[in-house]
């Protein structure tokens, strides 16, 4: 019996592989001739041809017709077909969700930003991220059997592999990808929020052929994604990157993660967040002063918003964090010695308010051999960076390719 392209990859089989090559190769350089791409691949003609004839049966690829050429036999030119299958991408925050639906070929179709939603570890919350999903997915103008995956977004502890988090939504022993799939009848992987914004950077961002990446997630807690030659680097059980849980501090404030003195609790979104409210509670003047007397519940971003309006305690306190990260970032690139150190998360919407006083402190305490090959900028896809890296990782994942 023959099999899809789908099952041959889940079968592993070497066929798969060099399909899987193939569409990489489309999906990275554009449409191309079955010349240039056996010699790209170093494969025969005819083995080449065999392999996109049933990726073209499978509806993978697509035959664009003859090349524009100066004279002489033009030849078929071939590529990915971008209609063959969609990917969604979830990018859960700490008071929002954004959503994006890309093609095959990588191209955003749809979108929803800034979705209302409050990010507890309750059933509670994980009946409400369902229902987002699916109500995203019920209204697009596709049919969902062409969803071939959705890549979730989770903070903290996430073994992709296995499909569990430890952090969140983690109410008994079953994956919870397999919950997830029973709620939304579609396949779903799932990721570090940091990681998969390194990813979204790395694939469709910033990244400019930059191998060894650091991406530092500055938003309501910190977190890290990191990119080793090329590849995003996971650990033994997909931990890596718990970089706001090293323990600095010798203070009494007590992490999420249920420890006292984890970086986090000094230097994230959730730092803001809680000194502005103290310093307004101690007579300290801002433009959100009025609300917060009033009674109204502010959130994380409306702080953001007040700093780019120069509200001075606003940006006192995302300074103050930009310090505290940039001596710790030099400490991350003494270990890793790294090409690229990118700023990213909600706070770092904030721009240079948060750049400025990272750059200057890891030149105070970083090594200056070390941090003089390492350049340090603002992430450039910003908000988008989460849900943009889901889609990647959701497509990449089913290819087999990370």
């Amino acid at each position: 019996m023959k099999h899809t392209f789908i099952e041959e990859i889940e079968l592993g089989s070497k066929n798969a592989l060099l399909k899987i090559n193939i569409i990489r190769y489309y999906i990275n350089n554009g449409e191309n001739t079955l010349a240039d791409l056996g010699k790209e691949m170093e494969l025969s003609v005819p083995t080449v041809t065999k392999l996109v004839g049933e990726l073209i049966e499978e509806g993978y690829v697509v035959d664009f017709g003859k090349q524009e050429t100066n004279g002489g036999r033009r030849p078929n030119i071939y590529g990915v077909n971008p209609d063959s299958g969609y990917f969604v991408g979830v990018d859960i925050k700490k008071f929002r969700i954004n959503i994006v639906l890309i093609n095959f070929k990588g191209e955003i179709i749809e979108s929803k930003f800034s979705i209302p939603f409050n990010y507890e570890n309750t059933q509670e919350s994980f009946d409400q991220l369902c229902n987002i999903i699916n109500s995203f997915v019920d209204n697009l103008s596709i049919p969902k059997p062409k969803i071939l995956s959705v890549g979730i977004n989770i903070s903290g502890r996430v073994n992709t592999e296995t499909g569990h988090s430890y952090s969140l939504y983690f109410f008994n022993e079953k994956p919870l990808t397999e919950v997830f799939q029973e709620r939304l009848g579609i396949h779903v992987t799932i990721d570090n929020d940091s990681r998969a914004m390194a990813y979204g950077e790395f694939i469709n961002g910033i990244v400019k052929g930059e191998k060894n990446v650091l991406f530092v997630n500055v938003s309501w807690g910190l977190g890290l994604g990191i990119i080793i030659d090329g590849k995003l680097y996971y650990g033994k059980s997909g931990f890596s990157g718990e970089f706001g849980h090293l323990n600095t501090f010798d203070n009494e404030i007590l992490c999420h993660c249920g420890k006292k003195g984890c970086l986090e609790t000094q230097a994230s979104g959730s730092f803001i967040y809680r000194r502005f409210l103290e310093k307004i509670a101690e007579g300290n003047s801002s433009i959100l002063e009025k609300r917060i007397k009033k009674g109204e519940t502010i959130i994380q971003e409306d702080i953001i918003e007040a700093a780019l309006k120069e509200d001075m305690l606003a940006i006192e306190l995302i300074e103050e964090v930009g310090n505290t990260l940039g001596k710790h970032i030099a400490g991350l690139i003494n270990l890793f010695n790294p090409e690229l150190v990118i700023i990213g998360g909600v706070i770092a919407l904030t721009g240079d308010y948060l750049l400025l006083p990272i750059k200057s402190a890891v030149k105070k305490y970083s090594l200056n051999l070390v941090s003089k090959d390492t350049t340090i900028k603002l992430s450039k896809l910003g908000d988008k960076a989460g849900v943009i890296g889901a889609c990647m990782l959701a497509r990449s994942k089913m290819l087999g390719i990370i």
